[in-house]
């Protein structure tokens, strides 16, 4: 894997010019020149708050993103910094710093909630940064994320509106990232009732409902598995007890990933591209698209590795077909390998298939190749042993008595020495059979001239010739009906190597998606004791309902059923691709469920 890249200063990734929105490609050439997993730290807040600051110290470095000191906003649109990971190899850090919202001088507060709606689309961790406690009006500055219900779309409802779109907010909650509250110049002592109480603890009392307010006073912070959120304060002197602010350890591995540098330029330019054109975006959308082109991508590096490995373990030609199809699986096995480790959302399998049937194309490639190879080899090889047999002929050596037999012994001597040749390839009998064959006229017209033999001494030779004949022709025709037995059974192998690739990635996808449905439960109902303990009958059965929905999406994703139904593609194709595998594909599938 390559090293993580290293910018020396930060880059604008999206230009805030006049209003409009759009991306740097300099930052995009960036991103997609390297391939490995990244974590994405975005930082909002108001302006003039010392959010580049914080970034900078993240960053591990004093300088980097533009600080000012003057009441002017001094950063514009979102700039990027690419860091090494702390403790962490061949990861890279990418900081994102937006520029304040609520300048006076934008005039507008529609272009400030898209630049937080950026912020929270490419963010793996969202840091909120604020001056002094967290009071009403630091929670009404957070109305930015209130707006983003009308602002992204979680999923692509067919026939929905553009807005409205989150109607199920674990679906939206979801795709939100983790959330850090950074409370820069915090003075206050951190107790409660006369005990002492966490940053964290700090946090959730801000934002409990409090009754008889009417509306909920809490903000739709996001509740994502693990911690819902971190609080992270800092004091006037500037020293940070939780700094580097985010503490490393909590960060979410899942985020590692989660996101390659190439898909996350390309979710930058989807983003900026559909706010631009005024349509609201949509996670889902864009998540099928990146899918998409990273499927499409991964098919392609998975036939670049086959290809790269033919070439170098494949020695042309073989002397056995089961020597090429044996170099072929070993191949195909890493090929597929490398195609799951980068695949995604390929739900129909219809990626997997494509690199299914087109790695079958190449083996068969490879075949005529080494057939073509081991022909010329052979052919090459028969005429050089025969050029005294030709010489004989054009001579006229065997146009005299017993010439015939003559002929014949030196046809067997140019035929031993010729199976004493190794690496002849795959095509040694049938090279020969062609040769044999080629001179047949040339025997039966020297055996005519011969006067030394009777009628019928010449009907017995003629007969015994073409029964050595039939032979030959009878060996190279089983020889043919044996190699394509051998490529059926390849067939039947490469077919069961990507159901079992394939069922060991849906398992590991399917224990990382009750995972995170277990701790999302796990947080709903927490929530559910706080609320039901506050007093707060509606909302508490309304997070019931929601548990309840979690609790029979786990119990489908449970069901073997889940994962057979997810092999409907490859059953599918297998019916195509091999004939009469049909039943044999349905019993290797259940055979395989049947140990989950």
């Amino acid at each position: 894997m390559a090293a993580p890249v290293r910018m020396p200063k930060p880059t604008c990734l999206i230009q805030n010019q006049e209003g409009r929105l759009s991306v740097c490609p300099e930052a995009l050439g960036v991103l997609r020149s390297i391939r490995h997993p990244v974590v994405v730290v975005a930082i909002v807040g108001l302006y003039r708050t010392g959010k580049s600051y914080l970034m900078n110290r993240l960053a591990g470095k004093r300088t980097g993103f533009s600080l000012g000191s003057t009441v002017q906003a001094n950063t514009k649109g979102i700039w990027m910094w690419c860091v090494p990971y702390p403790d962490r190899k061949d990861q890279t850090l990418v900081l994102l710093d937006t520029e304040g919202l609520g300048d006076v001088d934008k005039g507008d507060t529609q272009n400030d909630t898209w630049i937080f709606a950026l912020a929270v689309l490419l963010s793996s961790t969202l840091v909120y940064n604020s001056m002094g406690t967290i009071d009403q009006n630091a929670m009404d500055q957070l109305h930015y994320v209130t707006e983003l219900t009308e602002r992204i779309k979680a999923k692509a409802s067919p026939g929905g509106s553009a807005r409205g779109g989150l109607e199920d907010s674990s679906e939206y909650l979801r795709f939100f990232p983790s959330f850090a509250w950074a409370l820069r110049d915090f003075t206050l002592q951190l107790e409660l009732n006369g005990r002492p109480i966490t940053e964290d603890e700090y946090l959730e009392n801000a934002l409990k409902l409090k009754k008889g307010s009417g509306t909920l006073r809490r903000a739709p912070l996001p509740r994502a598995p693990g911690p819902r959120a971190d609080c992270l304060p800092q004091d006037r002197r500037g020293r940070d007890p939780c700094l580097l602010p985010l503490r490393w350890a909590s960060l979410p591995d899942a985020c590692l990933a989660a996101f390659l540098l190439a898909v996350l330029a390309k979710l930058v330019e989807t983003y900026v591209e559909t706010i631009s054109s005024g349509k609201v975006p949509c996670m889902e959308s864009a998540v099928l698209a990146l899918a998409k082109m990273e499927n499409a991508a991964a098919v392609e590096e998975a036939l670049a590795r086959y290809g790269g490995l033919m070439g170098q373990r494949l020695c042309l030609p073989t002397e056995s077909v089961p020597e090429l199809l044996g170099v072929h699986a070993e191949c195909e096995k890493e090929a597929l390998q490398v195609f799951m480790a980068r695949a995604f959302k390929d739900d129909a399998q219809r990626f997997q298939v494509k690199l299914m049937k087109t790695l079958d194309d190449r083996k068969e490639e490879f075949c005529r190749r080494n057939e073509q190879e081991s022909s010329q080899r052979c052919q090459a090889l028969l005429a050089s042993l025969s050029v005294g047999l030709e010489e004989k002929v054009r001579s006229g050596v065997y146009s005299r008595p017993k010439g015939h037999r003559q002929f014949v012994g030196d046809l067997k001597d140019v035929e031993g020495r010729y199976r004493q040749e190794p690496k002849k390839g795959v095509m040694a009998e049938a090279a020969l059979q062609q040769f044999l064959e080629s001179k047949e006229a040339v025997g039966r017209a020297i055996l005519q001239s011969d006067t030394a033999l009777s009628e019928k001494e010449k009907q017995m030779e003629e007969a015994q010739e073409q029964a050595v004949a039939a032979q030959r022709e009878k060996e190279v025709l089983r020889q043919r009906g044996a190699e394509l037995e051998q490529k059926m059974q390849d067939k039947q192998r490469s077919y069961e190597e990507n159901i079992q690739q394939l069922k060991v990635k849906m398992e590991q996808d399917r224990e990382q998606l009750l995972e995170e449905q277990k701790k999302m439960m796990d947080s709903r109902l927490g929530e559910q004791e706080a609320l039901l303990r506050e007093g707060f009958q509606k909302e508490a059965k309304r997070m019931q309902e929601e548990v309840q929905r979690l609790r029979e999406q786990s119990a489908s994703v449970k069901e073997p059923s889940w994962m057979e139904k997810a092999m409907d593609g490859l059953l599918t194709v297998g019916s195509l691709f091999l004939p009469g595998i049909a039943g044999k594909a349905v019993g290797l599938i259940s055979n395989l469920f049947r140990r989950l």
